[in-house]
């Protein structure tokens, strides 16, 4: 039989499943086992997607709109897309800015085989979204991890950003508000990385900007392209539908940035997927473009977790986790707890072990830091229910309380 090496190329050699993708699967086969497992993994709303969307799609197919459309999506689309930045951060677009892909992840990953050579640098502040180094790796990029810690807001400051650029640097990845961290970078804090890019010309700024609507502040999230004009040349910005209006599984993303990129973007997507769906891309322009009573609804439920949750954790001894600007995750400290033993006397030598432990003993999963960039974390989606986030805490409390610093003598 064949090895892995034999059958495959060398990109994918490069590069690992995706971890959060693995500990989902891991979930689906405890809860196979009849075990009840408390499940804080899951990074997508546990909201249904709007009643009006689903109707647009509906109509759609009965208007037997099922056909190929342009490999840059639907005018309707373009138009819904277009608008949207114009209200949100006040910027113009053309359609030959504007590219649509199977999820804002297609789009990242066109963007970086359309501008990679071997040996092209990117830098990727950690705690980064898992996705982000091995979509380099296999576009033949080198990611260049800057360590952002919790004393930063876990964001990349001006003179890390400066350290890190080289004459090999082609992007900088600014993910705001983050997956992990949920953590955002505010106006002042963009236009300061701004001026060190400005003498930088030949690195191009990536935003993914997923979350910018699940948002717990009064002014909208704020955009590079917007805060710096002179970088708008430079700045690709991407997003989608899925997060804000809970179309996960509709496959929908975009991207607006220079003509020449989005160009070559659309030339390997017209080699690849051809165009996205044609029914999705209904939907989503009935998302962008209808009532934003869901986003106003689903942000006000998420804000009541993310209050209560950042409680209960913070209240747990050997834990602690900052308050998020943005998005519905928790990046929890559990540094406290490496070194220890657990009551069947195994010793916690790192993140990944005490997640492990979370799982085994109290059948609570989360993703450990390090998948992040971030080791001695773990990450909580608070995308699930009150009841399952309060019961997920009281274990987590019972799990650390189990801990201790010493083996545990064995009985007689």
């Amino acid at each position: 039989m064949s090895s892995l090496t034999e059958v495959t190329a060398a990109r994918v050699r490069r590069i690992d499943p995706s971890p959060s993708t693995a500990a989902a699967q891991r979930v689906r086969e405890l809860k196979s086992q009849g075990l009840t497992i408390l499940d804080l993994t899951v990074g997508e709303p546990d909201f249904d997607t709007p009643d009006h969307v689903k109707a647009a799609a509906i109509r759609a197919i009965e208007a037997g709109e099922t056909k190929y459309t342009p490999v840059n999506g639907t005018p309707r689309l373009r138009a819904a897309i277009a608008g949207k930045l114009r209200e949100r951060h006040g910027l113009e677009c053309t359609d030959a800015q504007i590219t649509v892909g199977g999820g804002a992840k297609q789009v990242i990953f066109l963007a970086l085989m359309a501008t990679l050579d071997e040996g092209d640098e990117v830098i990727v502040p950690a705690p980064y979204w898992v996705s982000y180094p091995d979509m380099v790796r296999a576009n033949d990029g080198t990611p260049v991890i800057v360590d952002c810690p919790e004393a930063d807001g876990f964001k990349l400051t001006p003179e890390r950003l400066g350290e890190a650029i080289t004459a090999r640097t082609r992007w900088v990845v600014l993910n705001t508000p983050g997956n992990p961290t949920g953590s955002a970078y505010t106006a002042g804090e963009l236009h300061e990385l701004a001026q060190v890019l400005l003498d930088h010309p030949h690195v191009r700024v990536l935003t993914d900007e997923i979350y910018d609507e699940i948002w717990y502040h009064e002014e909208a999230a704020p955009s590079l392209a917007a805060v710096e004009p002179r970088l708008a040349g430079r700045v690709f910005l991407t997003n989608g539908v899925s997060k804000t209006y809970a179309m996960t599984g509709w496959r929908i993303g975009y991207g607006v940035g220079p003509t020449d990129l989005v160009t070559a973007i659309n030339t390997l997507q017209s080699q690849t997927s051809s165009c996205p769906s044609s029914v999705s891309q209904a939907a989503a322009a009935a998302a962008l473009t209808g009532p934003q009573d869901f986003v106003r609804e689903t942000v006000s439920v998420y804000r009541g977790r993310r209050d209560a949750m950042t409680k209960l954790v913070n209240d747990v001894p050997r834990l602690g986790c900052a308050v998020p600007d943005g998005g519905f995750y928790l990046l929890v400290n559990c540094q406290d707890t490496i070194g220890q033993f657990t009551p069947s006397g195994s010793r916690i030598q790192n993140d990944e072990d005490f997640a492990r432990y979370l799982l085994d003993s109290r059948q609570v999963a989360v993703i450990h830091g390090a998948a992040y960039g971030a080791p001695g974390y773990f990450r909580i989606s608070f995308a699930t229910s009150t009841d399952v986030l309060t019961e997920a805490c009281a274990r987590l409390a019972t799990a650390c309380a189990g801990l201790s610093s010493a083996p545990s003598a064995p009985s007689a």
